[in-house]
């Protein structure tokens, strides 16, 4: 008897996977009707959902890294479509299905094909989508130059490898933040807007966030010269941080930024100088783990503004 109906969106890179395949054919034995397509190049993932919503389907699995993920969910929000999503995790980093509780073997995380779909809230900058998050200052840099041979060779590792190679480059950045009861201009190290709650490689910069509480945290890295004279050594200790961060969750946040300072939307550099983030309740449906870390309780939280 079958099961359903789904199709797996799969990053080139990933074709000869070979437990991306085995995990394929026992979804198929289980009863799963599970078809598979391939992206190549930029634009292949949009093509794929539309493919899929006009052939009927109604669950879809993204597989690949977080730039994956984001591109298909923004797909299927920009169809204002019902279908479902899944992720397989299979990038570098995959930040967004860690926080999630997703299951890194893939066997494991098409399992969810079988868990009843959450609704969850997604995040806008630009006119883009997202699931995880925007992230701005020093950290945005170590992801951005983080080359895809040392990726290969080092997995997540690659991005603390970077980081550390790269620490004398550490210099403050000047941006102001306005939204609903909130505001706050200065020089920041690190910025993290989240749907999610870690970026580049395991970073977690918005610990509290959740994925259905009609809001975007906020969470900003104060630069006073003594931070930046002892990041170094606080980072080493694992000391100290998190107490210094500024956070704030907001429906919605505008970032005017000076030219030193890099924003990027999971991996990818957004190139302007004023940003607008806001937050679009309940507008996707994703499998995840019933005890997954980022859904809340049934209520949201009071949204201001």
């Amino acid at each position: 008897m079958s099961k359903g109906k789904a199709l797996l969106i799969l990053h080139g890179k990933q074709a000869l996977n070979e437990e991306v395949r085995t995990a394929v054919m026992l979804k198929r034995e289980q009863g799963w009707d599970l078809a598979v397509r391939l992206t190549w190049e930029a634009g292949d993932a949009q093509r794929c959902v539309d493919e899929a919503l006009e052939a009927g389907y109604t669950q879809l699995i993204a597989g690949g890294g977080d730039g994956s993920l984001r591109d298909i969910a923004e797909a299927i929000f920009r169809h204002s479509s019902d279908a479902s999503l899944v992720l397989l995790p299979l990038g570098t980093a995959n930040d967004f299905a860690r926080a999630a509780g997703v299951p890194l073997e893939p066997v494991q995380a098409l399992d969810l094909l079988d868990v009843a779909p959450q609704v969850v809230d997604a995040g806008e900058v630009c006119g883009r989508i997202f699931l995880n998050m925007a992230t701005g200052g020093f950290g945005s840099q170590v992801t951005a130059n983080t080359s895809e041979d040392l990726k290969n060779v080092l997995g997540g590792a690659a991005y603390l490898f970077t980081g550390l190679s790269r620490f004398n480059e550490l210099s403050a950045a000047y941006g102001e933040l306005q939204g609903p009861d909130f505001h706050w201009q200065g020089d920041l190290l690190a910025l993290g807007i989240g749907n999610g709650r870690q970026a580049g490689g395991g970073h977690v910069l918005c610990p509290q966030a959740l994925v259905n509480d009609g809001l975007l945290d906020i969470s900003i890295l104060p630069a006073p010269q003594e931070v930046v004279s002892t990041l170094k050594d606080l980072l080493a200790g694992g000391l100290g941080i998190d107490n210094m961060f500024v956070r704030a969750r907001l429906p919605w946040v505008e970032i005017k930024v000076a030219q030193d300072l890099d924003i990027n939307l999971d991996g990818e550099p957004l190139q302007v100088d004023a940003l607008r983030f806001t937050v679009h309740p309940k507008a996707l449906r994703v499998h995840l783990p019933p005890d997954s870390p980022l859904l809340g309780g049934a209520t949201a939280l009071n949204r201001p503004g």
